[in-house]
């Protein structure tokens, strides 16, 4: 039976702190984060406060021999995605898991292209988290993480590792039978809510209270199901209309991520969400007018950030 004894884990944002700090409590010294420079000195110093409780972690440098992970947690910006991948080289073997549960449809394809597909589970975070700069808050009892092989009829030795380690660490655990379906309904969401979220600069309370924001949420959905389906991806017309109900378990004041970033004066993730979506539009014959203006949106909330307007 496999066992999941160590983690590196890169990328202590909201769902990095999330994972590592439930890690922690069962691995204790066994769970290493990977920063370097100032980074590294910043979390050593002040670490990391979730849901009101301190955490320091063991912080190793990219170049730092510390033997290979048995599974390595890669969830930095997809923006620094490829950074991240060189600088987990010393922490990834042979043998090691590589999960990367990030926004986005495309994280495990480069992940492979690096490390190879025998290595990768493919991953996602389903959990509400709000990050303001090392305070980390979230709702438990919502959190869960999605993960497997591309399909899971029967689970493999190592989703059945990684499912016993989320498991001992109390993070919920949610083994997919068709995990590339899951991506796309997740990446549905995150380009509709963290886009028009950011543009109206509204929270997630909105799309209950607010039938008018819950029409833009439905429409910028369309687009995303459309392109999936022509991808050969069977998501249903009505699932954007379905989550609507999972939305309301969302507490009213929480902030989609990419409306946390232009409050924070972060570069956001458009690139990923509305500049995918027209790029495999384009490829699809799939018209995208509404992604391609929250594009253009979201930039220029962007360059308000910069100074430059």
């Amino acid at each position: 039976m496999r066992e999941i004894k160590t983690v590196a884990l890169i990328g202590l944002g909201a769902i990095g702190s999330f994972l590592a700090s439930n890690l922690q409590r069962v691995l204790g010294e066994n769970l290493r984060i990977v920063a370097g420079g100032a980074r590294k000195e910043r979390l050593e110093r002040d670490g990391i406060v979730v849901n009101g409780v301190p955490f320091h972690f063991r912080v190793v440098a990219p170049e730092e021999e510390t033997g290979y992970a048995d599974l390595a947690i890669v969830i930095t910006k997809i923006t620094g995605l490829s950074q991240a991948l060189e600088d987990m080289r010393r922490q990834i073997g042979p043998d090691t898991i590589i999960m990367s549960p990030l926004n986005g449809v495309e994280s495990e394809e480069r992940v492979a292209a690096v490390y190879g597909w025998d290595r990768v589970l493919y991953s996602l975070a389903r959990v509400s988290v709000v990050m303001d700069g090392n305070q980390v808050s979230y709702n438990s009892s919502r959190a869960s993480i999605e993960f497997g092989e591309k399909y899971n009829q029967e689970p493999s030795d190592r989703v059945l590792a990684v499912k016993r380690l989320l498991e001992s660490a109390g993070i919920r655990p949610v083994i997919q039978p068709d995990m590339e379906k899951a991506l796309w309904m997740k990446f549905v969401c995150n380009v509709s809510e963290n886009q028009v979220g950011a543009v109206l600069h509204i929270p997630f309370g909105a799309w209950n209270a607010s039938e008018h924001a819950n029409a833009l949420r439905l429409m910028v959905a369309k687009e995303v199901i459309d392109i999936a389906r022509q991808k050969g991806i069977d998501i249903d017309d009505d699932y954007a209309v379905k989550q609507l109900e999972q939305l309301k378990k969302v507490p009213y004041a929480n902030k989609p991520s990419t409306l946390q970033d232009i409050e924070h004066g972060r570069k956001t993730e458009v690139e990923m969400f509305a500049g995918t979506v027209i790029r495999l539009g384009k490829e699809t014959g799939v018209p995208t007018p509404l992604n391609e203006f929250l594009y253009h949106a979201v930039r220029v909330l962007e360059e308000k950030n910069e100074g430059i307007i």
